[in-house]
């Protein structure tokens, strides 16, 4: 059964307050993003497999450890492209596949409309990277996806969850654990009059993760 981690660390919630704040521009808001992501990837890696290695020091010889898994990064288009950068840093040899999925905003449901997969997995752990998993369409879509190219092992890496969104993921994909910095509260509903918001946004949350990195509306 996959588990949800939610980071309680200083450092990322004190970044993620920031990253709420309706006064955070896109420059820092992207600067945030980035910096949230690789500090939730550094615990979602935690257990990939390694092998023993030595190496030359200037000094003698000393006896580390080389990572012995394929890692794919699978970022869903288009907010998941600001997660991308810190983790090829961490990881600079992973691979990328991207997966375009918008959410219909009359129906909820998610919509595929661009996806660059392998036929076959030529990896044995994919990391989706999506900054909010809300009603949790897109995320289970992107499951299936990879679990249909034979995938081993699946993980998701997001900033905000809803606990619908991870409740759906659970159901679709019981196997998939799950590395945010908070579960909020809940989702809108459908809007009962004009000013209210729209369905399916995470409350608190902090809006349209894509709209804010890049300055649209």
């Amino acid at each position: 059964m996959g588990q949800v981690y939610v980071s309680n660390h200083p450092l990322v919630q004190h970044k993620l307050t920031i990253l709420r704040d309706i006064n955070t521009e896109p420059k820092r808001f992207r600067e945030l993003l980035r910096e949230i992501t690789w500090l939730l990837l550094y615990e979602a890696t935690r257990d990939l497999a390694v092998e023993e290695k030595q190496v030359t020091t200037p000094l003698g010889t000393a006896v580390g450890v080389q990572l012995t898994e394929d890692i794919a990064f699978c970022p869903i288009l288009r907010a998941g492209l600001g997660m991308i950068e810190p983790a090829l840093e961490l990881i600079p040899g992973a691979q990328v596949w991207h997966i375009g999925i918008y959410r219909d905003h009359k129906t909820l449901k998610p919509i595929e409309y661009y996806t660059s997969l392998p036929k076959k997995a030529t990896a044995q752990v994919a990391i989706i990277l999506d900054p909010m998993l809300a009603t949790g369409g897109s995320a289970v879509m992107a499951g299936t996806l990879l679990k249909g190219i034979g995938v081993p092992r699946i993980k998701f890496v997001g900033i905000i969850a809803a606990p619908e969104g991870l409740e759906k993921l659970r159901n679709s994909h019981p196997d998939i654990d799950v590395f945010v910095a908070a579960v909020d509260k809940y989702l809108t509903p459908e809007p009962q009059k004009p000013g209210d918001p729209p369905a399916g946004y995470i409350v608190p949350g902090l809006g349209d993760a894509g709209d804010r990195q890049f300055g649209t509306s």
